[in-house]
C-alpha cells in the first residue's frame, strides 16, 4: 500500500483489452476491474475500441481510454487476418499507452492477446503483467490450407512465447487450464491458476424485471431462451433444431405453448454477426418456426435479466466452451440451463440438479426440454439448486479476493 495524501492507496492496475464490448470476455474484465477498484486500487482501462452505446453499463464507472482504433480490424473482405491485426493494434496499444499515455502503473491486467506483453517488459521502469488466459486463440481457427497454416504458424509461436513472458498467468476454468497445458508444449512448467469469473449479483438484484410482451406472443407458456453472440462456433442453430424436434414429441394444444427467444450480441461491423444472423432467420422460415421464434439483437442489462426472470429455461449451445458465463447468470436468476456436456458447463453446472447437461445433439436437447413441458415444477425446483450453487461457488467477494491476493504478490 501507498501513502497518499495522508491515507493509503491500493497499487495502480490498468487493464488492456482489446474491443471493450458486450462479450463473455469483457463482462469479466469490467468485473475485476470493478472489484480491484472496490478495493482502493486506482483502476483504469485501455482499450483499442469502445463505444459507450455498445458496451455494458457499469463500464461508465471506470476511466476508459482508448487508442488505435483507426487501424483496421480485418485485411479486405471475409474477416481476412483478424488475428495479425489484432496483434498489430495491441501493440500499437502498448506503445502508446508507454510513449504517450504519461501513465505510471503498478500491474499490467491483459487478456485475449498476449502480443503486447513484450511490449510492457520494455519499460524503463519494468512492469508486473497479469495474463488472464480465456482459451489459447491458436485453438480458434481452422487451418484448411497450406496458406493458412503459413499465416497462422508466426501468430502461433508469438502467442505462446508471449504468453509465457507474463509474470502471473490465469486462466478461467480447469478445463481452459488443462487446454493451456495440452497445447502450449514450451510451458508445461507453468501451472496457471484457476480464477473462476464471477457474478456481480447485485447488478442483478438491482433490476426491476419488465415483461416481455412486447417478445412473446400471447398465449405461450413455456418460453425457452438462448443467451449467444451471432457467431458460429456458438452452435446457435443446435436451438433451433431441438425445436424443431420438440414439435414433433408434443401434441398441437402444448406446441402453441411454446415460444423460444434467440438473443444474442451483434455487431455490425463483424461480417460474421452480419452473416450467421441471416442464416439462422432462413433456418427459422425453413422449419417453418417464425411463430414460435423471436431474434433480439444486442439487448441491454436491464432486458437480459427481464428475459430470464421470465423464461422456462435457458439453452446453451456451444461446445467445448471455455467457461460461459451466461449459464451462472442464468442460474442466479433461478433459471434452469441445458447446455452441452463438454467445456466450462461440466464446472457451473450439476446435471440434474440445476439443469442438464446433453450431448450436442437436438434429440438429447429436446427431451431434456419436454422434461419442463410435462413436469413444470422442475423449473422451481431446479432454479432454487442454482442459486445456491453460484452464491456457493462463483460469488463476486471470493473472485475480488482472489484477484486482490495476485496483485498484491506482485507488487510485493
Amino acid at each position: 500500500l501507498v501513502l497518499e495524501s495522508g491515507r493509503a492507496r491500493g497499487p495502480s492496475v490498468l487493464f488492456v483489452h482489446p474491443d471493450f464490448g458486450v462479450g463473455g470476455a469483457e463482462r469479466l474484465v469490467l468485473d475485476a476491474a470493478l472489484a480491484l477498484q472496490s478495493r482502493g486500487c486506482r483502476v483504469q482501462v485501455w482499450t483499442a475500441h469502445y463505444d459507450p452505446g455498445h458496451c455494458f453499463s457499469e463500464s461508465r464507472e471506470l476511466q476508459v481510454h482508448c487508442a488505435g482504433d483507426w487501424l483496421p480490424r480485418s485485411l479486405g473482405w471475409g474477416g481476412r487476418g483478424a488475428a495479425l491485426c489484432s496483434y498489430v493494434r495491441m501493440v500499437y496499444l502498448a506503445l502508446y499507452i508507454l510513449l504517450l499515455s504519461g501513465e505510471e502503473m503498478d500491474v499490467i491486467v491483459c487478456d485475449q492477446v498476449s502480443a503486447c506483453i513484450p511490449v510492457f517488459r520494455l519499460a524503463r521502469h519494468r512492469k508486473k503483467i497479469l495474463f488472464y488466459c480465456h482459451f489459447p486463440d491458436l485453438l480458434l481457427t481452422q487451418r484448411n490450407s497450406f496458406l493458412k497454416r503459413l499465416y497462422r504458424a508466426p501468430i502461433d509461436w508469438v502467442e505462446e512465447y508471449t504468453t509465457g513472458m507474463a509474470d502471473c498467468i490465469v486462466v478461467n476454468s480447469s478445463f481452459t487450464a488443462n487446454v493451456f497445458k495440452n497445447t502450449f508444449k514450451s510451458l508445461t512448467h507453468i501451472n496457471p491458476d484457476v480464477l473462476y469469473p464471477s457474478l456481480n449479483v447485485s447488478s442483478f438484484d438491482n433490476v426491476v424485471p419488465s415483461d416481455l410482451d412486447n417478445l412473446i406472443p400471447k398465449g405461450k407458456k413455456f418460453v425457452f431462451l438462448s443467451i449467444n453472440r451471432y457467431e458460429r462456433k456458438k452452435n446457435l442453430t443446435l436451438a433451433l433444431e431441438a425445436l424443431l424436434e420438440l414439435r414433433g414429441r408434443l401434441d398441437l394444444q402444448d406446441w402453441e405453448k411454446i415460444h423460444l427467444i434467440m438473443a444474442g450480441g451483434y455487431d455490425e461491423r463483424v461480417l460474421e454477426n452480419v452473416e450467421y444472423y441471416k442464416e439462422l432467420k432462413n433456418t427459422v422460415n425453413q422449419f417453418d418456426l417464425s411463430h414460435h421464434v423471436t431474434f433480439l439483437k444486442s439487448f441491454s442489462d436491464t432486458q437480459k435479466i427481464s428475459l430470464l426472470h421470465n423464461c422456462t429455461c435457458v439453452l446453451y449451445t456451444p461446445s467445448n466452451e471455455h467457461f460461459g458465463i451466461v449459464p451462472v447468470e442464468a442460474m442466479y436468476m433461478q433459471c434452469p440451463v441445458i447446455a452441452v456436456n463438454s467445456g466450462g458447463p461440466l464446472e457451473s453446472i450439476v446435471d440434474n440438479v440445476t439443469g442438464f447437461l446433453c450431448e450436442p445433439d437436438p434429440t438429447q436437447f429436446s427431451k431434456a426440454m419436454e422434461k419442463f413441458i410435462r413436469d413444470p415444477s422442475l423449473k422451481a425446483t431446479m432454479g432454487s439448486a442454482g442459486r445456491v450453487r453460484v452464491k456457493e461457488k462463483f460469488s463476486l467477494e471470493a473472485f475480488t479476493d482472489q484477484l486482490y491476493q495476485y496483485i498484491s504478490k506482485l507488487t510485493e
